[in-house]
């Protein structure tokens, strides 16, 4: 199917008051298209920092990082927001809704961002929400669901527009086992289907869990794993 992640010689630095760190250093990872990818590291491991990268949320110092055959090195900040917008999807620990939108708006919303009009937003926001079970709370704000359910509008907000890419950091992070579980059956779900997802954990249960599994530790991946 061929490649939609190519990174060679990526680094990322951070300078603090003890010094320079090094949170990526010459990282080389290739990901292929339609795979289910973790990777997993401790705090300080260098993980989220390769996430802000690979979502075009931050942008190397060194290297090159090449999104389903595009250089994004060197992109404006416009560039880069409409790559975002249109080829990424991201679902976060802390789920990122907005309190005063019900579900359904929620899911809209980054489809406004992309000019899609009105009735194709609400089919597309039906079927989105169908996907992970919660057709019926699509009236519902964020305080109205419980943790997991907000993940699951999360995730639908994620996959509404069919992005190349789902980036998901820590996404049973705030929730208990079985909500967690619950979760990375829909995940597992949505990558059988042919979505291409790269999982952020620091949990090897929910790591193993992925197709690929890729460990980092002090801004390097640990090929041997």
């Amino acid at each position: 199917m061929g490649k939609i992640i190519e990174l060679s010689g990526i680094c990322k630095r951070y300078n603090t008051r003890g010094g320079t760190v090094n949170a990526l250093d010459n990282i080389k990872l290739d990901i292929e298209k339609g795979s289910f990818t973790s990777v997993i590291g401790q705090s300080g491991s260098g993980k989220s920092t390769l996430m802000n990268i690979l979502g075009c949320l931050d942008r190397a110092d060194k290297g090159e990082y090449l999104l389903d055959g595009i250089s994004v090195a060197g992109m404006s900040e416009r560039k880069l927001s409409f790559i975002r917008n249109n080829m990424i999807g991201f679902i976060f620990q802390s789920f990122n809704l907005i309190p005063t939108l019900t579900a359904q708006e929620n899911v809209e919303l980054p489809l406004i961002y992309r000019g899609i009009r009105k009735s194709e937003r609400k089919e597309l926001s039906y079927r989105a929400l169908d996907m992970v079970g919660l057709e019926k709370r699509r009236l519902h704000k964020p305080n109205e669901l419980s943790g997991g359910q907000q993940q699951r509008v999360a995730i639908a907000r994620a996959i509404a527009a069919s992005p190349k890419l789902i980036l998901a950091d820590e996404p049973t992070g705030n929730l208990d086992s079985s909500s967690g579980n619950d979760i990375m059956a829909i995940l597992s779900g949505l990558h059988k289907a042919g979505s291409t997802m790269i999982l952020i954990t620091h949990d090897n249960d929910i790591a193993a869990m992925a197709e690929n599994c890729i460990k980092i530790s002090d801004g390097r991946i640990c090929y041997d794993n």
